[in-house]
């Protein structure tokens, strides 16, 4: 299978990373800014489109910033083998807008996050009903390199998976740096409290994936009542404060997600 990805960006890079590895395909990177010398057996880098004399695709990956597909992917429109497709993982960009530069293709949307750059990302997919079982099946094998994968049934479900799963790890980051400034705050050096942070929600979170239990069965049975953490938990969702807010935070990206399409 000859793959294409059109740009090699943090998202593109960090996909490729894992996508090398698959044995049976020969990836194709394109990128002015990409280091042509920096290939390998199955990867060849060029910081221009080759002649189709050279070579042409079975999958086309945009990987392109979204604002830069109306100028970058009109010229691969015609590069694709008679049963070829597009895959993006272009934000935002719709599968109507993708036709709309591409012409009367197959397309898959995907939506990744960035730890996919360790194998540990969770993405989510949503094809046209052109897309046949085997390029989504193909699709699902790349993608599953770089960690978890669910298909979404449109693209309104792949905007609510970009506001909860895509900008997660923005989440994450900042919840861990606001727990380290506060472990700094009680007297840590912040070394210190960057490697208790990390290390206790590593431990936390790989003991609710171990567990059959719920979040919140979890949550109890480490809370003595009038404990130290029963105070934590007080001061954290008393109210329903916290909750109140990982609902906006969902919302508004949601929301920004919608705008983009």
């Amino acid at each position: 299978m000859r793959i294409a990805l059109v740009g090699h960006g943090k998202m593109g890079a960090a996909l490729l990373t894992q996508w090398r590895k698959i044995k049976g395909h020969t990836f194709f990177v394109i990128d002015p800014a990409a280091d042509a010398g920096a290939g390998t057996d199955n990867v060849t880098i060029f910081n221009e489109l080759p002649s189709a004399q050279d070579c042409n695709f079975d999958l086309v990956i945009v990987a392109v910033k979204p604002q830069l597909i109306d100028v970058v992917m009109p010229a691969y429109k015609d590069r694709l083998a008679a049963d070829g497709f597009i895959a993006s993982i272009a934000a935002g960009a719709s599968i109507a807008r993708l036709r709309g530069v591409m012409g009367d293709v197959p397309v898959v949307r995907i939506m990744p996050n960035l730890p996919a750059a360790i194998g540990a990302g969770v993405s989510g997919l949503c094809a046209d009903a052109s897309a046949s079982d085997e390029q989504k099946q193909l699709v699902s094998t790349l993608m599953a390199a770089a960690g978890m994968t669910i298909w979404v049934e449109d693209e309104d479900k792949l905007d609510r998976f970009t506001a909860l799963a895509g900008s997660g790890p923005g989440y994450v980051f900042e919840i861990a740096r606001a727990y380290s400034e506060a472990a700094v705050g009680l007297g840590f050096s912040a070394a210190d409290a960057r490697k208790l942070v990390l290390g206790t929600m590593a431990g936390t979170v790989a003991m609710a994936l171990g567990s059959d239990e719920t979040l919140e069965a979890l949550r109890t049975s480490v809370t003595s009542k009038n404990g130290t953490t029963a105070a934590g938990l007080d001061a954290l969702n008393g109210e329903g404060g916290l909750s109140e807010l990982m609902r906006a935070t969902l919302t508004a990206a949601y929301d920004r997600a919608v705008a983009l399409r």
